[in-house]
């Protein structure tokens, strides 16, 4: 049991050493960027996922709604994975694959961002949203794994983990997330935690 622990541990350890190279570091500090211009000319960040990614997607909103980890006024950042009657109306009526594209039409504006979580980078539903946000001129945010699939020809920023397993993707992906927060927080406040 130890073992397994210590490879797993291992395992998550180096999937972030492997992001962490040059090219990502600048992504996330272009995604960072992207997403604090957003805010700052009045737009939002709209978050999405599947899953274990849906959760990430309510994850990081709430640490823009309420704070990361400096005291600052609240940022705009919804996640459209947690209403579930709008959700199973759609799937219901028409099709799961437009569960956030017909949101994104709904709620989405020019000056906002969409941050694109797909552990895979091929989630119908997600490819098919970047797709909405590129025709209504929102820009994207691809935080993907394996090679990025779809995502990563279709997005704008495309922050993709080296790794195959997706626990260990998801691993990689809320640290990036929790790092772009921060800097955001840095960018708009000129603070940074201690």
């Amino acid at each position: 049991m130890e073992e397994l622990v210590l490879n797993s541990f291992n395992e998550s350890i180096k999937a972030k050493e492997r992001f962490f190279t040059e090219r990502n570091i600048s992504a996330v500090i272009e995604a960072s960027e992207l997403i604090a211009e957003a805010l700052k000319s009045g737009g939002k960040l709209m978050v999405i996922g599947n899953g274990g990614s849906a959760a990430d997607a309510q994850h990081v909103a709430a640490e823009f709604v309420n704070r990361f980890e400096i005291e600052r006024p609240p940022l705009p950042a919804v996640a459209l994975t947690t209403d579930s009657s709008v959700l199973t109306s759609i799937g219901n009526d028409y099709d799961f694959n437009l569960l956030f594209s017909k949101q994104i039409k709904a709620l989405g504006r020019e000056n906002d961002v969409l941050l694109a979580i797909s552990t895979s980078g091929d989630s119908a539903n997600v490819v098919e949203a970047v797709a909405t946000c590129r025709a209504l001129g929102i820009k994207t945010i691809a935080l993907t794994g394996a090679g990025g699939g779809e995502l990563s020809a279709r997005s704008d920023i495309v922050l993709n983990v080296d790794a195959v397993s997706t626990p260990r993707i998801q691993e990689v992906h809320i640290t990036v997330c929790h790092i772009i927060c921060e800097l955001v927080d840095h960018i708009l406040f000129k603070k940074v935690s201690a």
